[in-house]
């Protein structure tokens, strides 16, 4: 029998093409009146109007707060929180990609519990339920529909930092094809590789000594038996559908199985949490600009080759679920990198070699991440993963085959 399994996910998640409708009613079991968080892209779009009718038809009081930001800015979360208390929500229904989700928790957060924000960073430090959420994604990536992680942008830091609470689960995820079809090709590329990333260190993340103490201390508990499950789940369905949704956005069969990817990468990392590559992107994020999902997607494949002498059997899982049971899956993933777009080095992204030893240095000191790795992830580590990247090959980080 497993030893663990952990599954923290929302109440209801609804997903289907045309699943967009039901936000009103869902909405109006908590009360009549709505805040609504989204940002100006989306709110231009067919499928938000879809959501903006369904609110209308259950006669809900409505106000919208359209002005979030990527990497959800600090300033902005006080924008959203001074608008919400003003308007006094029973229900935050959120509409857009990670950063509008991650927005829509801290504002829902920031709804029950007193400010700052920064009282609440690290893991259970939210004290009590937060005001009830409804997530709509339209992208399919961060899987933050289903996840108690919300990641801002603290300018005091510098960098992303991440409140991590069971509270901030979403209480319902529509999950609808139809919003994500708007979706730019960038915007799918990135988003899409960074779902397997979750998928794929949720699978290969640290085993900790399982005890009923664990799941009460750590949101994050680590490589258990479900998140496996689903995290395969998610695999198969991103690996034969992400190159076709980035070259033709028409397609929605491969739109709503990168939806249902990114959906059950989600519920893999929001409990069995995600390691190195985040812990890297974190880092290069803060010294270069570069879009989380496109640091994420680069640094995989060198992640996986770093962690490859602790988890081999999940690598062989992960080749299977890859579709090519007979090839290295490393290789297979930076192929798949290639073909939608992302750099082919961390040199491409304008990193000077004189850097990476400090930018190890911060990737290593976030032990959230770090510390989720299944191989000890020091400096030395991170800068040898760092190197190989800078350089393209991920082969570089092989070990010799044991004799």
């Amino acid at each position: 029998m497993p030893e663990l399994a952990v599954l923290r996910s929302p109440d209801e998640v609804l997903f289907g093409r045309g699943m967009a409708a039901a936000a009103g009613r869902v909405a109006a079991r908590h009360g009549r009146r709505a805040l609504v968080i989204t940002d100006t892209a989306i709110a231009a779009t067919k499928g938000y109007r879809t959501v903006a009718g369904a609110l209308d038809a259950a006669e809900l009081e409505v106000d919208v707060f359209e002005e979030a930001a990527v990497d959800v800015p600090m300033e902005v979360i006080e924008q959203a929180a001074a608008r919400a208390h003003a308007f006094s929500p029973d229900a935050v229904v959120a509409v857009g990609g990670g950063s509008v989700i991650d927005l829509a928790k801290a504002t829902a957060l920031l709804l029950s519990h007193p400010a700052p924000l920064s009282r609440y960073y690290g893991e259970h430090e939210v004290p009590g339920p937060v005001v009830p959420l409804i997530a709509l994604p339209t992208t399919a990536g961060t899987g933050s529909e289903v996840t108690p992680v919300a990641v801002i942008g603290d300018p005091e830091l510098g960098m992303k930092v991440g409140v991590s609470s069971p509270y901030l689960i979403p209480r319902v995820a529509i999950c609808d094809p139809l919003l994500t079809l708007e979706a730019p090709a960038r915007v799918t590329a990135y988003a899409g590789i960074d779902a397997l990333a979750h998928a794929i260190e949720a699978l290969m993340a640290v085993e900790r000594q399982p005890t009923w103490e664990l799941p009460l201390e750590r949101v994050a508990v680590g490589k258990n038996a479900l998140s496996d499950a689903v995290a395969l789940v998610a695999i198969q369905a991103i690996a034969p559908n992400l190159e076709r949704a980035v070259s033709n956005g028409d397609d929605l069969d491969a739109r709503a199985e990168m939806l249902y990817g990114s959906l059950t990468a989600g519920m893999a990392f929001a409990n069995a949490g995600v390691s190195a590559a985040h812990a890297l992107q974190f880092a290069i994020g803060a010294a270069t600009g570069t879009a989380h999902g496109l640091g994420t997607g680069v640094m995989l494949p060198y992640v996986m080759a770093f962690n490859r002498s602790e988890r081999r059997a999940a690598l062989e899982q992960i080749a299977v679920a890859l579709g090519e049971p007979a090839a290295d899956p490393v290789a297979v993933v930076h192929r798949l990198g290639l073909a939608i777009g992302l750099p082919a080095s961390l040199a491409e992204l304008g990193i000077a070699p004189e850097r990476i030893r400090g930018l190890a240095e911060q990737a290593a000191g976030i032990r959230r991440l770090a510390g989720n790795n299944p191989r000890d992830l020091d400096i030395a580590g991170c800068e040898a993963i760092l190197h190989a990247a800078w350089h393209g090959d991920p082969a570089r980080l092989y070990e010799p085959a044991p004799a």
